[in-house]
């Protein structure tokens, strides 16, 4: 299935000069979902992975069909304020600016197999700081799980040598 069909460009959001690729067609075509998460687990199946760390908000969307089909849990990671429990969190670099993302501190068991899944590879950031997360909590990071890639802005170089699986690439 062509899922590059499914996905929108959107000129000029959330600002000028840049064309967003919306997901929401993906999402609500149930083949196309369906095929989605399919695709997705495909390379990890039989890896052993035992949590999937998701990143607010559309990869808890993926993360968790994806972690049904692998058969493993679910940890969200969220911005400040956004879980009740004491958390860890690694800041990380924005176009202007810093951002941080959240973990329950528990969340992730010394030794446990991780992947990292979200809607969007862009310039590796958000992803970088997941995995951070990840390693500080003694998690093995089995690699990370995007549905696009958008390999012009180089985010692969920020999580190398990691394993990186990505479905649709936009060069």
């Amino acid at each position: 299935m062509d899922l590059k069909r499914y996905i929108t460009d959107v000129p000029d959001f959330p600002k000028a000069g840049i064309v967003f690729k919306d997901i929401t067609p993906l999402m609500g075509d149930a083949a196309a979902f369906r095929e989605t998460i399919r695709a997705l687990a495909e390379p990890w199946k039989g890896k052993g992975i035992h949590l999937l760390v998701a990143a607010e908000a559309r990869g808890f969307i993926f993360g968790g069909a994806l972690a049904t089909e692998l058969g493993a849990g679910l940890v969200p990671v969220r911005k400040a304020g956004k879980l009740p429990r004491k958390t860890v969190s690694a800041k990380y670099a924005l176009e202007y600016g810093t951002d941080e993302l959240h973990m329950h501190e528990d969340a992730i068991a010394a030794g446990s197999k991780v992947l990292v899944v979200d809607d969007v590879l862009a310039t590796g950031g958000t992803a970088k700081a997941i995995g951070d997360l990840v390693r500080s909590r003694g998690g093995n990071l089995a690699g990370y799980a995007f549905v696009i890639e958008l390999a012009f802005l180089d985010g692969r170089a920020k999580l190398a040598p990691s394993i990186i699986e990505s479905l649709v690439t936009y060069s």
